[in-house]
């Protein structure tokens, strides 16, 4: 979990703002029913490092550091990705994240799916308070890429497709357009100059990209109680990620993936494929794709004023390729 001092190191001069992210996201909670109160209070108190809010907060510093206008953008961009993964978690059955029980395991389905729907609805109520057609406009279209890419991983589950580009389209609407929008939205909102606009995007979308890979090589090499869920779950479940198909590029005739796929023992050839991802240096060489993302995050950085924006930015680079949860 990260702590007080942690945001403080990582997020520098947003992270005494971020607060105010969490008392909006928290105001959610103000509501009449008790069914519903507890089920937000659930999936909105302490969970989450906030990453996307304080990339939006970290562009805005571009601009005219509005608190008015960015706070509404950065909470909704943060209960957007939150709806996201409680959606994620009914699809999966999944009983943990973060190390605590999902929605979809403390409640049930079709209450996880109408919570889900709340929070984008209430994500799209809190960027329209930014008055700011552009970045209303953005939002609408990052939730149309972010559901199709999820649309896209849940439809291909147990589809065995060795196509690596195919992988980098899916996580670019399922993870890096939200942090695109994020870092371009912060800058738009508070009237940052327009030759800035352009860089923060790419450099959000470059940094989601990383971030995503970095979370699938997790998925092998962490613990499960770093991860705060079951190491392996992405390739149990079905999906493909980065270190999967570069094993499958290797070993492409006859490998435990296919047969798995194929309906021959599933679980255990799963097991045995994430074993031998483990052992073998493909996690090393799925780091150096993620690198290669984050060398262009750092290079859209380049375009942007020296400053504590542009020194907490790279150091979020640095953040995203160390981290072990």
């Amino acid at each position: 979990m990260t702590t007080r001092t942690d945001v403080t190191a990582i997020y520098g001069p947003v992270a005494g703002d971020l607060p105010r992210v969490d008392q909006m996201l928290t105001s959610l909670q103000h509501v009449e029913f008790p069914w519903l109160r507890s089920m937000l209070e659930a999936t909105l108190t302490g969970g989450g490092k906030r990453l996307r809010p304080a990339i939006a907060l970290l562009a805005g510093r571009l601009g005219d550091y509005d608190l008015d206008k960015l706070v509404p953008l950065a909470a909704s961009v943060e209960l957007l990705h939150t709806a996201t993964l409680i959606h994620d978690d009914v699809i999966d059955a999944a009983q943990e994240r973060r190390g605590k029980p999902t929605a979809a395991a403390l409640f049930n389905n079709a209450s996880s799916v109408m919570l889900g729907d709340y929070m984008f609805a209430h994500a799209a109520e809190f960027v329209a308070r930014t008055g700011n057609i552009r970045v209303i406009r953005n939002f609408a279209d990052t939730l149309r890429v972010m559901a199709n890419g999820e649309l896209t991983q849940d439809m291909s589950a147990y589809e065995y497709s060795a196509d690596v580009q195919r992988y980098l389209d899916r996580i670019y609407g399922k993870t890096a357009s939200l942090f695109a929008t994020a870092a371009e939205g912060g800058a738009i909102v508070t009237g940052a100059p327009e030759e800035f606009v352009a860089p923060m995007r790419s450099f959000g979308e470059h940094l989601g990209m990383a971030f995503q890979i970095v979370d699938d090589i997790l998925d092998f090499s962490a613990t499960s109680e770093e991860l705060g869920k079951p190491a392996g779950s992405d390739l149990l479940s079905g999906t493909l990620t980065l270190p999967t198909l570069l094993y499958m590029e290797r070993y492409p005739d006859d490998n435990p993936v296919r047969r798995a796929f194929d309906g021959t023992r599933r679980r255990a050839n799963l097991a045995r494929a994430i074993d031998e991802i483990r052992d073998s240096d493909i996690l090393e060489e799925s780091m150096k794709t993620a690198e290669r993302f984050a060398l262009h995050a750092r290079d859209a950085l380049e375009r942007i004023p020296s400053g504590d924006p542009r020194t907490t930015l790279d150091g979020l680079v640095d953040y995203v390729l160390s981290r072990r949860s």
